[in-house]
């Protein structure tokens, strides 16, 4: 017996890890700065940190409570009902449920190239097909409404990330209610928000209230700092919210993750400080890095560095991982994650010193 055919499915290729490079470099593993992944250089929050202490004593149990608090809590925060929220196992099991309330075996979606490669897989697991629109480098992959309805075909969803993965742009509001008012009744028009604390200006939540056809798409894994609890939640329409009790699997997000994210939202002296500082390095990256870099309203740089996988890899054997975007059809970029003040100097000078030889 095997499987079924798989062959038209990508790998998702995560970034290296400090104990994985380590090991294969034989380096210690204090010794190595990861900025490859996004994710946040001070870790989650204390006040996450102690109450996950505190929900490993409950695990054993079911987490109906706490989902219901963190749903209501995220509801509140958002001015929508808690029937609109929709937690997931991370971002990536929102747009699992999202493929399963919206997609029929053959409908097609439409995602960024490039992108983040996830929205392309979620609609294959779903017997979906996947078109691309194309953001060029020659225009610094500008995202606006003309790019994306160029490419569009009547597809049944079209995914939006704002601030995009790896280039760091960002839709505006206009542009992102520009494609849903161009876009087919039948359409829903998705848009990735796990960047969006990052980033000046109104969240698409905004149009969530006054429209069917637009959800959006956050995160606990970049500002709140808790990627290894895996929490993400979606913010759709009411009419339709109620499409959450058919498609998610029981207790969508576990007891420790629930816990943690309530922690995290409480605490925004550690939300601030992490939003601060990614905003400080991408400054410092853009005036000090020898190399052309892209305007970005997340928590990394997109640069261009020639030959993407040899920096790469020089620069993890001086004890730097950034991303080579190479996964992304950018083989001449590496994306650098802002880490803190000393991570983010470190990263720009070893890199230099690459780029320099």
């Amino acid at each position: 017996m095997e499987p079924r055919d798989l062959s038209a499915h990508t790998v998702y290729q995560a970034g290296r890890g400090i104990e994985e490079v380590a090991r294969d470099l034989g380096l210690d593993p204090d010794d190595l700065v990861k900025l490859a992944s996004n994710e946040n250089p001070f870790g989650p929050s204390p006040a996450a940190v102690e109450a996950i202490r505190e929900a490993a004593a409950t695990a054993s149990s079911y987490p109906k409570a706490s989902h219901a608090d963190l749903t209501e809590k995220l509801a509140d925060e958002w001015g929508v009902s808690p029937g609109q929220i929709w937690l997931g196992n991370g971002g990536d099991g929102v747009l699992d449920y999202l493929a399963r309330a919206m997609l029929e075996p053959g409908d097609t979606v439409l995602v960024p190239e490039p992108g983040f490669a996830y929205y392309g897989m979620s609609a294959r697991f779903h017997h979906g097909e996947v078109e691309r629109y194309h953001l060029s480098k020659a225009d610094d992959f500008a995202l606006t409404a003309e790019t994306v309805l160029s490419d569009y075909d009547d597809e049944r969803v079209v995914y939006l990330t704002s601030p995009h993965n790896p280039t760091g742009g960002r839709f505006d509001l206009e542009a992102v209610e520009t494609v849903a008012d161009e876009t087919g009744e039948d359409t829903l028009v998705v848009v990735d928000e796990a960047y969006g604390e990052f980033a000046e200006g109104p969240s698409a939540v905004e149009l969530v209230d006054s429209r069917d056809d637009v959800a959006v798409l956050r995160t606990f894994s970049k500002v709140y700092g808790l990627a290894g609890v895996r929490l993400g939640y979606g913010v759709v329409p009411e009419t339709w919210a109620d499409a959450y009790a058919r498609v998610n699997t029981p207790f969508a997000a576990s007891e420790v993750a629930c816990r943690a994210g309530l922690a995290a939202l409480d605490d925004d002296d550690h939300a601030e400080k992490t939003v601060e500082t990614a905003a400080w390095a991408r400054e410092y990256v853009y005036e000090r890095l020898d190399a052309p870099t892209w305007e970005s309203h997340a928590n990394f740089v997109l640069a261009e560095v020639g030959d993407a996988a040899g920096v790469a890899d020089v620069l993890q054997r001086r004890g730097v991982i950034v991303r080579d975007c190479t996964s992304f059809g950018l083989p001449e970029c590496v994306r650098i994650t802002c880490g803190t003040k000393d991570e983010t100097r470190r990263a720009v000078s070893e890199l230099n010193e690459v780029l320099s030889s």
